[in-house]
């Protein structure tokens, strides 16, 4: 098992497990910042289920063999974050229809072998942001990065602003574009992508009411890191992580 990586139980001491102990998992790279473990095995405890819930440490170029482990070693449902989102995809045998318009996963539901796969990324960003008092209704939203987890959020997203601009980093900028292109296909609203550092990412942003960071910048361990510049932040702008490890990132 060594090309799996680091196991994680997170679970407190004197936890019986034993050989009828189910396993859940999430996978990404890197995964030590996953506070899954705690929350998950947590929640397993108080509803008294004899499961236990792990983290692996999964490299790109072991995905597919990962996903096969899960169906040898039987594990019954895996989390999938940064960067397995969209890649697992090809590998699984089931994918919800909004999750296959999406373009990418963040569940999997191991049924017997057969794996299927959906997308929750969308709805629980949307409640969040909601449950806090902002209505995204009529907005301008910039959204930062175009990895799985900005497909999700943006699909659902462009159901309710009036305009969106993605902002990714020029090396893979290509995901914009595609995430743009399939945005475009599906809402009416005006959609454009542009490269960080360009001369129109401030004016963008000062146009805009919301501002999501989807990517990983900032993440424990790199918790000094910073999207994009505080001096381009204004009182207006209504700023939402999804990044929880730390829960204020330097960002916020």
């Amino acid at each position: 098992m060594h090309n799996m990586g680091t196991l994680q139980l997170g679970i407190e001491k004197g936890t019986d497990i034993t050989a009828k102990t189910k396993i859940l998992a999430v996978i990404g790279d890197p995964i030590e910042h996953s506070m899954s473990p705690k929350m998950h095995n947590a929640a397993l405890r108080d509803l008294g289920l004899d499961y236990v819930y792990v983290a692996y440490h999964i490299l790109p170029k072991d995905l597919e063999n990962a996903v096969n482990g899960f169906r040898a070693l039987q594990i019954q449902g895996i989390n999938v974050t940064i960067p397995h989102k969209v890649n697992i995809m090809q590998y699984l045998d089931e994918i919800e229809p909004t999750a296959q318009k999406i373009g990418a996963i963040n569940t999997i539901k191991n049924e017997s072998g057969v794996l299927k796969a959906k997308n929750t990324d969308a709805e629980g960003a949307l409640k969040a942001i909601k449950d806090v008092g902002f209505n995204p209704k009529n907005k301008k939203a910039v959204v930062l990065g175009a990895g799985g987890a900005a497909r999700a959020i943006t699909f659902f997203l462009c159901k309710e602003i009036d305009h969106l601009t993605i902002i990714n980093r020029a090396e893979d900028f290509h995901f914009a574009t595609d995430l743009c292109a399939r945005l475009k296909e599906t809402y009416p609203i005006p959609v454009e992508c542009i490269q960080m550092g360009s001369d129109v990412v401030q004016k963008t942003i000062e146009a805009a009411d919301l501002l999501i960071n989807t990517t990983s910048v900032g993440m424990s361990p790199n918790v000094d890191a910073i999207p994009v510049e505080s001096s381009l932040l204004h009182p207006n702008l209504f700023v939402f992580d999804i990044i929880y490890n730390p829960i204020e990132t330097k960002l916020l």
